[in-house]
């Protein structure tokens, strides 16, 4: 049997997308809470900030457009957003929060806030404010932007 290559460097990779997902599985159980998604609450904070069309509020919430129409769906069934033409482009339709969309967000920093604040808690007090900037250092930088990639392909066999 082979050996296991030994690893130089932390395996950044698994331990990002393995915590990534249990904040998102507590965030999601939290949040359901008080009937929302963490997709509702990203669409409607980011519709909150300004003006904005489904495909700006998908690209801003990394939703597809599927995943996206079905959450605005939601989001209007509950009386949360609708669907507006804009001020500024009769052509275009944007999102636009209701008052009790926009209590509902509210709400849901809260209990974002809250659930990020008890995953930092788990660290040293001196440590929360140092990971927090190195993490928002590896998104804003290297980390930034993904890199188009296509999935390896297995060429067709001739037959």
């Amino acid at each position: 049997m082979a050996e296991t290559p030994l690893r130089t460097v932390p395996d950044l990779t698994g331990m990002l997308i393995h915590a990534g997902h249990v904040l998102e599985t507590q965030l999601t159980a939290a949040l359901a809470e008080i009937g929302l998604t963490p997709r509702m609450q990203c669409v409607l904070v980011y519709a909150l900030e300004e003006e904005r069309t489904q495909i700006q509020l998908a690209e801003l919430a990394y939703l597809d457009k599927t995943t996206m129409v079905g959450t605005v769906d939601a989001l209007e069934k509950a009386g949360l957003a609708e669907r507006k033409p804009s001020e500024t482009d009769r052509r275009a339709r944007i999102i636009a929060v209701t008052p009790a969309g926009a209590k509902a967000a509210a709400d849901g920093q809260e209990v974002v806030d809250r659930v990020h604040g008890e995953a930092l808690a788990a660290l040293a007090a001196s440590q929360r404010g140092p990971f927090a900037d190195a993490l928002a250092e590896l998104v804003g930088g290297p980390l930034a932007t993904p890199v188009e990639a296509q999935p390896v392909r297995r060429p067709r066999r001739r037959t």
